[in-house]
């Protein structure tokens, strides 16, 4: 039987209480004017991502149809106990004058653009004045934004960590690329977050097991294949052998597996047995002679004395050089794979005792799932839509917001645009002979006007 799934529609893809927000603007209101900054945070900088999405996925084309407001009319009544809140006329007006697309103006800084917190990076207005309330209608969907630019926002901190301990321990940068996977998939908190998330991390590298971020990115973002995985083994597919036969699991996963990259979890009995005995010895000759290099992958413990301890050992085992700075690389045919416990923090303090020790970074790649996708949230570098400004009666007027009990949450006022200058980075009014705006259209009455490559998008991160 085919499955029916009813799309919500736009009408209802908004805080309840906003619903009630056309009563409230001053009469004569003609226009309203939002914009959305990073207020601070986490990072000193932000790195913008993931508005085409969103207004691909719920802002382009008719958003909405007559049986979608017949429909909200009397859940909005349910909903609130008043059927006087829902602004019906409007949205028949809407779906009569506009054909069910929304009079919205949305401008924001091209994709992976790196700009420092609490500057303006996206602006919002409407185009018809008989609807100037949808500004701040749409803010729910708009502010959603935060997700795949803070994930962004830290992955690229994180590759941005990663290149200058492999510069400082003598190797080449290019090898960053891929030394950060995304294993968030199961951890994130649905199949769309999980492909929010990816895409926002593939910006800055390579290396994912998150499928739906490939999905993504080749829908939206004109990328057929923005990133890539190696054969791994799983910790069923070796205690599914047995204790005893731990041994022939690896050699089966090489054997199923003779050339390329080839992951393998140590940590289903002993790690440190698995690294000197079995691999060390046993399977040392095997390793050796494949075409292609095994990546041991610690599953449990503390990392930094994990990773340690194993690079000890398959030193012992298969041999090492010292680079011309006089840090340790193992044989080329063996490496390690750090996936369990990391997040930014965690980055650092396995790195840095590795460098103490003499060791490279280019030895260690790292996984991360919860700590690169789900351990992040709005306030980790204070994402807000606020009003800035106001049409009443065909003039603009300030509009901000400036709390006594947190100065920090003082919003700007005025129609904004953002610069780069010799001072760099500045929020100014429009109109500023300070510089031209670096905004850009993405969505005009229901039109996509930004559509960029990802190749684009990932050089500009780079290079920002």
């Amino acid at each position: 039987m085919e499955k029916l799934v009813k799309v919500r529609p736009f009408i209802r893809k908004t805080d309840s209480y906003k619903v009630s927000h056309w009563k409230q603007y001053p009469p004569g209101t003609e226009d309203v004017f939002s914009f959305w900054e990073s207020r601070g945070g986490k990072f000193p900088t932000t790195t913008f991502f993931g508005l085409k999405y969103i207004c691909d996925r719920h802002l382009t084309g008719q958003v909405f149809d007559d049986t979608d407001i017949i429909e909200s009319r009397e859940k909005f009544a349910d909903h609130f106990g008043d059927r006087t809140l829902f602004n019906e006329q409007a949205w028949w007006y809407i779906l009569k004058e506009h054909g069910g697309v929304l009079p919205l103006h949305i401008r924001a800084v091209p994709e992976g653009t790196t700009v420092p917190t609490r500057n303006v990076l996206m602006t919002v207005h409407t185009t018809d004045k008989k609807v100037p309330w949808l500004t701040n209608y749409a803010e729910t969907l708009l502010s959603q934004v935060w997700y795949p630019t803070t994930v962004c926002t830290q992955s690229r901190a994180m590759r941005a960590l990663l290149v200058q301990y492999v510069i400082e321990t003598g190797g080449d940068p290019g090898v960053v690329d891929f030394m950060l996977h995304d294993f968030g998939y199961r951890g994130a908190t649905c199949d769309e977050a999980a492909g929010i998330g990816d895409a926002a991390h593939l910006v800055n590298f390579r290396g994912t097991d998150t499928w739906a971020g490939i999905d993504l990115v080749a829908n939206h973002y004109h990328d057929h294949m923005a990133g890539n995985s190696i054969p791994a083994m799983e910790h069923s597919t070796v205690t599914s052998w047995g204790r005893e036969h731990e041994g022939d699991a690896y050699e089966n996963a090489m054997d199923v597996n003779p050339t390329g990259l080839l992951s393998i979890v140590g940590d289903s009995y002993d790690i440190y047995n698995m690294c000197r005995e079995l691999l060390g010895k046993r399977l040392k000759l095997k390793i050796l002679e494949r075409d292609g290099r095994i990546i041991v992958r610690p599953d449990s413990g503390y990392p930094p004395e994990v990773v340690l301890k194993v690079l000890e050992i398959l030193g012992e085992a298969f041999g090492y050089t010292v680079n011309a700075k006089g840090y340790t690389v193992l044989n080329p045919k063996v490496r390690v794979i750090q996936g369990d416990g990391i997040d930014y923090e965690m980055l650092g303090t396995i790195l840095a005792p590795m460098k103490a020790a003499l060791w490279a970074a280019e030895n260690l790649a790292f996984g991360s799932g919860g700590g690169l996708i789900q351990k992040v949230d709005r306030d980790t570098q204070k994402c807000a839509i606020k009003c800035s400004a106001i049409c009443i009666n065909g003039v603009w007027r300030d509009v901000l917001k400036d709390p006594i009990t947190d100065p920090g949450k003082k919003s700007k006022a005025g129609l904004l645009m953002l610069v780069k200058n010799s001072d760099g980075y500045q929020t100014v009014r429009q109109g500023s002979d300070k510089g031209t705006d670096l905004l850009v259209d993405y969505l005009v009455n229901g039109e996509m006007k930004y559509d960029e490559s990802f190749a684009r998008i990932r050089e500009r991160a780079l290079l920002d």
